[in-house]
């Protein structure tokens, strides 16, 4: 049994849907959707979720294999530059509801959290299951209902969503409606792009879905793809167009992933559709080039150019092999090889597609929107989460942005239905 099916209250069998079912409606069952239906009950709503798969929440319990990382406990000064374009949509809704704020919700659904060592914050059970199982059960308290396998394909002329489900077409009379249908990356677990043609043809301006977080294709040589394929590279400096980061990476048969290469994703790719891409990689940050040099010069009589790296620079042999990839033949003198250490060169072809990205960059146009998150062109139809057009790293910057944009779509929700229900 996968982690998904043994996830709870989310693997209920599709429920019919009810064509005449008014009242808000939140269309995609991932932590934005979620964070809209959850704000929206507890304001006394009656709240319809649907979702397209056989059970929401999906790509928030594969995020969460390897420890889910829900945000960071940077300062929030500091959290807000890591998004791009900086002060852009998310920053409002990042600012009313911060970091802590999300821990504080963890804390509430008996699910605590820490501070890992590098500023990380995950919670203590280190997993996404039972942080889920506990929000759809409250959820469920609140009276939320879900229904999956209804996959939206656009409005009716009534003016309310119209899904394909199991049993057919069926047009309903929602509004408003909360659309957060996620980006393009990760197709198999429903957030396939497919709705931007949808908003297209309403006038709706997206930008082009693009590969974000996402490994990069390398020429290799032959010999040094089939020798150091899944070798990690530690306590490196990755530089490109004046910006750089220091972290890990790992070499790959094709190409280099890792947390350094997605921290610069967004710059690297542009680099790439430019056609110059160019990454300079610092295998010994700890040093001063000069430091380096220093440790290279006079090598011991009789010492081959590979020990001589290995021993006084104290590079491990994928190290070396990315000297041999950049230079044929290497350097000779102390402070040539010292340059080279501190920038090896490394052309990079162009981002993994789209189905290999762990997010998404692109997405419905900011001034799309009012400061509510609703559609200018479509009023009653709000937009959050990976659909938006923003971009971070990982780090916990990406479920954090989509839990706080969709709590703020559903806040917008509510001023719209209150203004209507005033007027």
């Amino acid at each position: 049994m996968t982690e998904i099916e043994r996830s709870g209250p989310n693997t209920c069998e599709p429920q019919p849907c009810d064509p005449k079912a008014r009242g808000p409606a939140v269309i995609g069952g991932g932590p934005a959707g979620l964070a809209a239906a959850e704000v929206l009950a507890q304001a006394g709503h009656a709240v319809t979720l649907y979702d397209r798969m056989p059970s929401v929440g999906r790509k928030f319990l594969i995020a969460g294999r390897g420890g889910l990382n829900l945000t960071h406990s940077e300062a929030l000064p500091a959290f807000l530059a890591r998004y791009h374009p900086e002060g852009g949509t998310l920053a409002g809704a990042i600012t009313a509801f911060p970091p802590d704020a999300l821990r504080g919700w963890c804390d509430d659904l008996g699910q605590p959290t820490f501070v890992g060592s590098s500023g990380r914050v995950f919670p203590e059970r280190f997993k996404a299951s039972p942080l889920l199982r506990a929000w759809l059960q409250r959820l469920e308290g609140l009276g939320v209902r879900i229904r999956t396998r209804h996959r939206f394909t656009g409005w009716a002329a009534s003016g309310g969503p119209v899904f394909e489900t199991p049993e057919g077409r069926i047009e309903t009379a929602h509004r408003p409606v909360l659309l957060a249908l996620g980006g393009a990356s990760w197709p198999r677990l429903g957030s396939d792009g497919t709705w931007v043609p949808l908003l297209e043809g309403e006038g709706v301006a997206v930008a082009p879905l693009k590969p974000a977080n996402v490994g990069f294709t390398v020429p290799w040589t032959p010999v040094f793809a089939e020798r150091f394929a899944g070798t990690p590279l530690k306590r490196i400096a990755l530089a490109i167009d004046g910006t750089s980061v220091r972290g890990e990476a790992v070499i790959s048969a094709d190409g280099i992933e890792g947390g350094a290469i997605y921290a610069l994703s967004r710059i690297l790719r542009a680099a790439t559709e430019r056609g110059d891409a160019v990454m300079h990689l610092d295998l010994r940050p700890d040093l001063a080039a000069a430091t380096l040099a220093k440790s290279l010069r006079d090598p011991k009589p009789g010492l081959s150019l590979a020990n001589r790296l290995r021993k006084d620079a104290a590079l491990p042999p994928v190290g070396i092999g990315l000297l041999r990839e950049a230079a044929h033949p290497l350097p000779v003198t102390a402070e040539a090889l010292a340059a080279l250490i501190k920038a090896v060169p490394i052309r990079l072809l162009a981002p993994r597609g789209l189905d290999r990205a762990i997010s998404t960059a692109g997405g419905v146009d900011g001034r799309e929107l009012d400061a509510r998150f609703m559609l200018a062109r479509r009023p009653g139809t709000f937009v959050a989460g990976e659909m938006l057009d923003w971009e971070a790293p990982t780090g916990g910057y990406l479920l954090q942005g989509a839990f706080a944009s969709g709590r703020a779509a559903a806040e917008g929700m509510l001023a719209w239905m209150a203004a209507r229900t005033e007027a």
